[in-house]
């Protein structure tokens, strides 16, 4: 409990201090988060969370849910609705039960805030929704009499569970319901002045409160705490139910995101602002605080996709970067995230999940966790950090040459710890590339296999690696430390020109072991070269052409993940042989500037941000895009195509 205090008061007081000129009420809509509920599994839409909760709220699409919010969606597990709406209002006016789809509504999501108002005869209603810590949110419902003569009001909620293994029980103060499956409660209880009779039903609720004459012109406010957490955990303070406080909180804590990205970026296009602001918002919703085994705070890939609920290594260092921008706390938590399982001989986990006995240690993801350590500290300025990663940092790049060199010429291979081939193809993060479609493994020690094959992107992020180990072993003035990186990528750089540079057609492949063909499938692996400055000019250059070939590469949406000659190139159904992928987009777009090839950058960045799918409206962010078409594709609300988005619109 101590814990997901302290990162929300060290979060509210980083911001708190920030003048912000930024308002999140020029934000509203950035994302649609009206939808309905009859399926306890479908969680496609967009949700609304913050501060690291594990459930959700979206708004009412049909006039039949008006008055209340949808859900809560609970993400312990996997996903499911605990209701389709286990709030709703229901209100009597001198004797007569109202029909609130009858009201005028007008509803809005700000960022942080979900808002809902309804005007029927006389009365206005407002309801709002806002997160108070990592568990707990706060619906505030203002009931407001319009009309001349004093009404009689006669207040009730009810909701009605989904979930099959959830049961409702109440004690003096509030209705609880536990969900065996997951051993989590979620709780709802009211402010003291309140004090409503609650009644409960097998598997329903209603709460009533004492009738009561509301003057011309009056207000009065209902404020319900909503809870969800682990019931292994000690239950959640009572002590948010001063609605308007909080909200002043929540109001200066979002504006200084907002203030703290936009004075980083300095963007003037109000469609590339709310642009901004729906990234922002995606990595906030796929926030998760610590919960149970997973020890510190980190960012799902994507609340939208049930594989999804888990943190992994290589997303959470592109998050952390994307973070750093506006929430320099969290980015440093994502990164402690994974490093809490990393194993004795320095291997980080694939990913983890809050029931550890579900993590993956078969395979690692891609080395860039240096670089996401470096380009935090270099938005917190914070040494302390640097100094608690660093050793463990180099404990995971040694690891790679130790377990991931097969025949030890300083050249590394993915791989796997328990020697299956899908594992391996996992630690490259393309699950499926084409690149490793006649791939082989081979025994390295009792613990560790490679593919027969050494590849580029990875050989290039330890390259770039080495430089990020450079820079933060100078920041803690370990002056020896920092010469012998420079040494070793001094010595790396003309070995991957060398070994993975094809003359003939002037691209980069990976290479089989002991063999000089190359790979010959085109992919991004053959421009992290240029992202990592190993490329020779000449060798750039030539890069350039095909990066640059409408055929190959510059598509509809630029930097596919195969090229679109290519036989086997499938963006529907090929995930990685295909889709533009927008953290390989990224590297791609960084790797033309790196060599100046700055108006062919500007030119992909802007044909993604025009033809990909929803980028320019209130639609969801992707996994990834079709390269001939823009349609959005797989996960939606995807963290790391928001992390690469707000780098780009930084250009970084």
């Amino acid at each position: 409990m101590a814990h997901f205090i302290k990162i929300f008061i060290l979060s509210f007081f980083i911001f708190i201090s920030v003048n912000s000129d930024a308002q999140r009420s020029e934000f509203p809509d950035v994302l649609n988060l009206k939808t309905s509920v009859t399926d306890v599994k479908n969680i496609l839409p967009s949700v609304f969370s913050d501060l690291g909760a594990w459930h959700a709220y979206a708004l009412p699409a049909n006039k039949n849910d008006l008055g209340g919010f949808i859900g809560p969606l609970v993400m312990d597990m996997n996903g499911r609705w605990l209701s389709a709406k286990f709030a709703q209002l229901r209100i009597a006016e001198n004797g007569k039960e109202l029909n609130l789809s009858e009201a005028k509504s007008n509803m809005h999501y700000y960022p942080g805030m979900l808002e809902q108002e309804l005007q029927l005869g006389v009365l206005k209603i407002k309801m709002q929704l806002i997160f108070v810590t990592n568990r707990q949110a706060l619906i505030n419902t203002t009931i407001t009499n319009n009309g001349q003569n004093a009404a009689a009001i006669e207040i009730r909620f009810s909701g009605k569970l989904l979930l099959d293994d959830a049961v409702i029980t109440k004690d003096a103060d509030r209705i609880n319901v536990d969900i065996s499956k997951n051993n989590d409660r979620f709780y709802i209880q009211y402010d003291a002045v309140s004090k409503p009779a609650i009644n409960i039903s097998s598997g329903d609720y209603v709460t009533a409160f004492q009738p009561m004459k509301l003057s011309s012109g009056k207000s009065f406010s209902i404020v319900q705490e909503q809870g969800y957490y682990p019931i292994s955990e000690k239950s959640p303070a009572k002590n948010y139910l001063s609605f308007n406080e909080e909200l002043k909180k929540n109001e200066t804590r979002w504006n200084g995101y907002l203030e703290k990205y936009f004075s980083l970026a300095g963007i003037k296009n109000d469609e590339l602002k709310r642009l901004a602001v729906k990234c922002i918002v995606t990595l906030n919703t796929n926030w998760r605080s610590a919960f149970k085994d997973i020890l510190h705070d980190g960012v799902f890939p994507s609340v939208n996709y049930q594989g999804f609920y888990g943190v992994w290594s290589w997303d959470s260092w592109k998050q952390a970067m994307g973070l750093s921008y506006f929430n320099t706390t969290l980015a440093q938590e994502n990164i402690r995230c994974m490093f809490d399982y990393q194993d004795k001989d320095g291997m980080v986990a694939d990913c983890i999940y809050a029931d550890k006995s579900e993590n993956n240690l078969r395979d690692t993801k891609p080395p860039l966790a240096a670089w996401a350590v470096w380009k935090v500290y270099e938005q917190s300025h914070d040494k302390s950090f640097l100094k608690e990663m660093y050793p463990e940092l180099v404990a995971y790049h040694k690891w790679w040459y130790e377990n991931r060199d097969h025949d030890k010429n300083g050249l590394c291979e993915y791989g796997s710890t328990d020697g299956t081939r899908i594992a391996a193809a996992w630690e490259s993060g393309m699950d499926n590339a084409v690149r490793f479609d006649s791939a082989v493994m081979v025994k390295n020690n009792e613990h560790a296999w490679s593919l027969n094959q050494e590849s580029v992107d990875l050989n290039a992020y330890l390259y770039a690696e080495k430089l990020f180990l450079a820079d933060i072993a100078n920041a803690l003035g370990l002056q020896d430390d920092a010469n012998q990186w420079k040494e070793q990528a001094k010595l790396l750089a003309p070995r991957i020109n060398e070994r993975f540079f094809d003359t003939s057609t002037g691209y980069y492949y990976d290479r089989l072991l002991d063999k000089k063909e190359h790979i010959s499938a085109e992919g991004p692996e053959g421009w992290i070269p240029l992202w990592a400055g190993i490329a020779t000019k000449d060798n750039a250059d030539a890069v350039e052409k095909i990066m640059a070939d409408k055929i190959k590469f510059n598509t509809k949406v630029p930097l596919p993940t195969l090229e679109a000659d290519h036989p086997k190139f499938n963006p529907q159904n090929g995930y990685w042989r295909g889709p533009v992928w927008l953290d390989q987009f990224y590297f791609g777009i960084k790797g033309l500037k790196n060599y100046g090839y700055s108006e062919l950058a500007k030119e992909m960045v802007e044909k993604l941000f025009q033809n990909g799918e929803g980028m320019l409206s209130d639609t969801p962010i992707f996994e990834n895009y079709h390269p001939l078409t823009g349609q959005g594709l797989n996960a939606r609300n995807f963290s790391w195509s928001a992390a690469h988005i707000l780098m780009m619109l930084n250009n970084e």
